[in-house]
């Protein structure tokens, strides 16, 4: 009788541990599906080109800046298979890390596989006070002929993988806008200051 309650309890057990082996095979084969996925459809950070700088004013006095800026900024989505939801985006430029004009807020878009898009916001700065330092430095660059500004953008974005909707995300872009002095000092609204080439944004997501 104890022989025959021995072998039913170890074919429990190994049925149990079938079980249980069978169970773990089918999580880890699940774990590796999902790994496949995720690395094929891993997204790929949006490129941003800054494409032109329009200076319609840019005035400097002992203390203040005061510029409007036209700005043309494409981005383009790299993913076969991602779509990107930019959900705020706000950009303002910067000399030598001081911010010279107020954020602009650009608008909201979806962004398809492989698709390009542009945003050309004006942005202001009016009588913005900066440091003497900086107007030294800004009256330095004008003597060489170039001076060198920094676009921002500073905004949020989500990943769209069909039906499913990431969270969100934090985006920072940098571009630098390189421009030459051509009519002399800056006055007015009379363009001084242009655009020298195109330039490529640096992205961190």
């Amino acid at each position: 009788m104890t022989s025959g309650k021995d072998s039913c309890e170890c074919k429990r057990h190994k049925l149990h541990r079938h079980i249980f082996s069978s169970l773990v095979a089918f999580i880890l084969i699940i774990l590796f599906i999902i790994l496949v996925v995720w690395l094929s459809l891993r997204p790929t950070k949006p490129r941003f080109l800054l494409e032109n700088a329009n200076v319609l004013q840019f005035n400097l006095s002992s203390s203040t800046l005061s510029s409007i800026i036209q700005l043309t900024i494409s981005s383009h989505n790299p993913n076969d298979h991602v779509g990107i939801y930019y959900d705020t985006l706000n950009v303002h430029i910067s000399y030598k890390s001081q911010q010279i004009t107020l954020p602009s807020s650009l608008p909201p878009i979806y962004q398809g596989h492989g698709d390009v898009d542009a945003w050309s916001p004006f942005l202001y700065g009016d009588t913005i006070p900066i440091a003497p330092f900086l107007c030294e430095a800004i009256t330095q660059d004008e003597s060489a002929g170039l001076l060198l500004l920094f676009i921002k953008i500073d905004g949020r974005l989500r990943w769209k993988v069909g039906s499913w909707i990431s969270g969100h995300y934090h985006l920072y872009v940098n571009c630098p806008a390189l421009l030459t002095f051509v009519n002399g000092k800056p006055s007015g609204y009379s363009p001084s200051l242009k655009f020298k080439q195109v330039s490529t944004c640096t992205v961190d997501v």
